[in-house]
């Protein structure tokens, strides 16, 4: 194997680590972001973890930020928030954030 073979397969595993850490931030900032709402619309404690982890699921099956932002924004307006959809994708990106120091961190 030459240093070229060598350097792209050391590419590839970074590329490769890189996508399931940011998989995995995507997911815990989806399940903080199913905690928020949850909160905001009274949930229960059962109901907050319930909540959360249906959020993560709606990603997996469909994954796409729109659709996250969509659901939850749906959910808070149909509670009878006064929320915006500006204010759901903002508060998404700022835990995306979160999570991504939290795994970078070892949390």
């Amino acid at each position: 194997m030459t240093t070229f073979d060598d350097r792209e397969q050391g590419y590839e595993r970074k590329f490769a680590q890189d996508e399931a850490l940011e998989f995995k931030a995507k997911s815990r900032s989806n399940r903080l972001l199913g905690l928020w709402a949850g909160e905001l619309m009274g949930l229960e404690e059962k109901h907050l973890e319930d909540y959360a982890a249906a959020i993560v699921r709606s990603e997996v099956t469909a994954p796409d930020e729109e659709d996250v932002v969509r659901r939850v924004l749906g959910d808070l307006v149909g509670a009878g928030l006064k929320v915006t959809e500006g204010q759901v994708r903002g508060k998404l990106h700022e835990l995306l954030a979160v999570a991504r120091g939290q795994l970078q961190s070892g949390e």
